[in-house]
């Protein structure tokens, strides 16, 4: 199998240096490219200068994770992408459990494996865990993680499984699929894209999976702070843009105006918090999504006719979880 690992950089020049050793130490012969995201920091030079194996490609404008990527991997020529980000530390034979699973699974055309904290690795990490799963009103979890509650890993999710969704933080892609259905949709610019792309393959009938056999350790949070409003504003906003695209009963806006109300309670433990700017954050990712309509209906028009199978949701809601932890932590105040 040829595979092309493929690092999205925007102004990432410390964690090139922290991580991209450990990047090329266990790269297996594969090729490690950088695409920089019109960096205005001087990574395009340090790589240049202290990693000339490493190939460089210079995208003219800054378009996101999405979009980034979409232009990046236009340019390589492979069968399968790793899209590994910039703060990611791998270890060693974490390619070739994961290249054996897709082997393993001709319909598998994406894969993540374990993640774990780079700071405290016995833990889970925030995004992706061991594979996510997205509930019946677009709330994403994962196994190993439930909102910013992190479990420790012991084996218990060593497994090889069908999942939803497969992280952007490690994510393997088989090319033909991902050009052939257009990649990410460009207009999230980032956050949920890599959802919204798992739904879509898997309405035509192909699985996402995560290996169980390899792990990473990721930082997180490295171009947005988890508690950036702009993080809550494009999360939120792409969750409900994601939802109207790909729901498939024919008439989706039962749930959807159920979803608003669920948005509102989810904003309780931000206001018992005092963090405003989130609160106003959600807000805006709602007018801002009634805005997409006119764009977004042609391509759920478009998604449903090539649909060849529906893809159940989980059926319980992650929110309610998060809503009465909130609630218990403001009776501890």
């Amino acid at each position: 199998m040829q595979l092309a690992i493929v690092i999205l950089n925007y102004n990432g020049r410390d964690f090139l240096a922290r991580f991209l050793p450990s990047v090329l130490a266990h790269a297996d012969g594969f090729s490690v490219y950088v695409a920089d995201n019109a960096s205005t920091d001087d990574s395009v030079t340090y790589l240049r200068a202290q990693f000339p194996q490493v190939r460089i490609l210079q995208l003219p404008t800054n378009e996101g994770y999405a979009g980034g990527y979409n232009t990046a991997l236009r340019q390589i020529d492979a069968e399968f992408y790793c899209l590994l980000n910039s703060d990611v530390e791998v270890s060693p034979n974490w390619i070739r459990p994961v290249l054996d699973l897709f082997a393993a699974n001709p319909k598998a055309v994406a894969c993540q494996p374990k993640i774990r904290m780079h700071a405290q690795p016995e833990l889970f990490e925030y995004a992706g865990g061991a594979g996510g799963y997205l509930d019946w009103l677009g709330f994403a979890g994962c196994r190993g993680r439930l909102f910013d509650t992190l479990e420790p890993d012991t084996g218990q999710y060593d497994d090889d499984r069908r999942v939803f969704w497969a992280s952007g933080a490690c994510l393997f892609v088989q090319a033909s699929v991902f050009h052939e259905t257009g990649g990410f949709d460009a207009s999230f610019f980032a956050h949920m894209e890599e959802i919204d792309w798992c739904w879509r393959v898997q309405r035509l009938g192909y699985e996402v999976w995560t290996c169980g056999g390899s792990v990473v350790y990721h930082v997180g949070a490295g171009t947005l702070a988890k508690t950036n409003p702009k993080k809550t504003y494009l999360n939120y906003r792409n969750s409900l843009a994601m939802l109207y695209k790909n729901l498939p009963q024919r008439n989706p806006w039962g749930l959807l105006l159920f979803r608003l109300i669920v948005d509102g309670l989810s904003a309780a433990p931000l206001l018992l918090r005092g963090e405003l700017a989130a609160i106003w954050a959600i807000i805006r990712a709602h007018f801002a999504f009634y805005g997409w309509l006119p764009r977004l209906r042609p391509q759920r028009q478009a998604l449903a006719r090539q649909a060849t199978t529906t893809v159940p949701l989980f059926p319980k809601s992650f929110i309610w979880a998060y809503f009465v932890k909130g609630i218990r932590r403001f009776a501890d105040l």
